[in-house]
């Protein structure tokens, strides 16, 4: 038997279509229903959807005025705050296209991005990073601007080709350069399967995602798909301490919470039971979510972690639910109107047998493709099949199990990162030879990136953390750093990554 399944066709995607109004749909039968909680030590701050999808059209229209054209790119360089949400939503709706990004990224990672998009604009708020140098960039729109664009008529839902230009994501590339993805306006509409095959929500729910405004995990399952059910998103205020985070879900009653394992693992940290009388269970991504960890969630809660996987070309589409819980080791199966492989050299491996997980390039959830970069598109293909990168085993009954990298990435707390990025950077700090970057386990189900280098001397561990600081986002920077005589190479005089794992001295930390 073959590992492939073969989940049913996905339902298609109306036309003409806009993302925006997709998510807002239910926004006026639900008016004066509170559609964002941003939750407060002292209380909350609350958005109606009638408020919401104000603020979402006025904005469209204000980006409009201020000379902005459907088609047009708009960089976002927001922080974790509810404008985040408003100005990528506003885009959209108004057909310009949004490029959100982390507040952590470094003037010099923005400047890449910049020549990357050549963007009509950049929606900055001025506490976050822009472009560096005294070269004039692109057009900005400050905060203030952006914000007193809600109070303004609101703009026409731009309505269209599903297939049409959407959003971009940048991921980090295995060139070591990252990649901007692009994703069709359809993508919005493919999160259906997840909502059913993953979340299991309803109207009624109260969802709260741990992560950031501008995070993309905490973008769409935090907040997009809330709306478009019609939930309330629960988003804690910046500065939240994960340990309070129980207290948070207690008193604003969510019946649902979305983190990564490291989330979770911290709240666990210091909490041996947790009473949460409303939640029904929690989801987990970004990365593998270990057993122990699941179990004792369990244990301490009396509910059970949902664990999906995906990626930034794809977002999730293998999931367990509570109608279809994984067996221990599982990620999950396919959701509904998802069509999955276990691919070798030949194609599809027998059921059991490792291979690279792929998804079927007719997933309506799939990327449209790498900006620029038509090539390096395809060479994520086999035949009909995207590879994901990633190993995995499925059994006779579609579940799949998650082996590993087929490459060196490394996982940042959800964030995928090239350890050549890190090189390329670390490679012009002071006094360094020569660098290579792995991830290291430092105990059970905590990993760090780690930065191996030569040099005549051992530099101080300050100095280059100061170097990397200001060259890359804080999740990206090495946590340990560890002067060695020479880096491990094969035949042909390629770093071996996994040779530098024994290496790292065990006091480092």
């Amino acid at each position: 038997m073959l590992s492939i399944f073969d989940q049913g066709p996905p339902p298609p995607c109306p036309a003409p279509f806009n993302f925006a109004a997709h998510v807002l749909g239910r926004a006026d039968a639900l008016r004066d229903k509170t559609a964002l909680s941003v939750l407060r030590a002292d209380g909350a701050e609350d958005w109606s959807f009638a408020a919401l999808e104000a603020a979402v059209r006025g904005t469209g229209a204000g980006l409009l005025a201020a000379g902005l054209r459907p088609g047009d790119i708009a960089l976002m360089r927001l922080g974790n705050t509810v404008d985040f949400p408003i100005a990528y939503l506003g885009a959209i709706a108004a057909g310009i296209v949004p490029v959100p990004t982390s507040s952590q990224l470094t003037g010099d990672e923005v400047a890449k991005m910049v020549a990357d998009l050549s963007p009509a604009a950049i929606l900055r708020d001025p506490s976050v990073a822009s472009t560096p140098g005294p070269a004039p960039g692109p057009r900005e729109i400050g905060l203030a601007e952006l914000t007193a664009m809600r109070d303004l008529a609101p703009c026409a839902y731009a309505m269209g080709d599903p297939e049409r230009l959407a959003y971009i994501i940048y991921t980090s590339g295995t060139s070591g350069k990252p990649r901007a993805v692009m994703h069709a306006h359809r993508a919005i509409w493919a999160r259906q399967m997840m909502i059913d095959g993953w979340y299991e929500l309803h109207e009624s729910d109260r969802l709260l995602h741990a992560g950031a405004f501008n995070w993309t995990y905490t973008l769409g399952t935090g907040l997009m798909d809330p709306w478009t059910m019609g939930a309330t998103a629960l988003i804690p205020e910046p500065g939240t301490e994960i340990t309070d985070l129980p207290e948070r879900l207690r008193t604003h009653r969510a019946t649902i919470c979305a983190a990564a394992p490291g989330v979770y693992r911290r709240i666990l940290g210091a909490h041996e039971t947790i009473d949460l009388p409303d939640l029904r269970h929690g989801l987990s991504a970004g990365e593998k979510l270990s057993e122990p960890l699941r179990a004792a969630w369990a244990e301490a809660t009396g509910t059970q972690l949902y664990e999906a996987y995906g990626m930034s070309e794809c977002s999730t589409f293998i999931s367990s639910s509570p109608s279809d819980p994984a067996p221990a080791g599982a990620l999950g199966t396919p959701q509904k109107g998802r069509r999955v492989a276990i691919l070798g050299d030949d194609g599809p491996v027998e059921t059991g047998q490792h291979g690279t997980i792929a998804i079927h390039r007719s997933d309506p959830g799939l990327m449209l493709g790498y900006l620029g970069a038509p090539e390096e598109t395809e060479a994520r293909f086999r035949g009909d099949w995207f590879l994901t990168g990633d190993q995995g085993a499925m059994d006779e009954t579609g579940h799949v199990s998650y082996l590993g990298r087929d490459d060196d990435m490394m996982n940042a707390g959800g964030y995928r990162v090239s350890p050549l990025e890190v090189e390329a950077a670390l490679s012009h700090a002071p006094g360094i030879t020569q660098v290579a970057v792995t991830e290291i386990e430092i105990k059970a189900d905590t990993r760090i990136i780690t930065a191996f280098y030569t040099a005549p001397a051992p530099v101080e561990e300050a100095t280059l953390k100061a170097f990397a600081q200001a060259h890359l986002a804080r999740y990206k920077q090495p946590r340990a750093y560890v002067h060695i005589d020479t880096l491990p190479t094969g035949a042909n005089g390629k770093v071996l990554r996994r040779a530098l794992k024994p290496l790292f001295p065990r006091k480092t930390l």
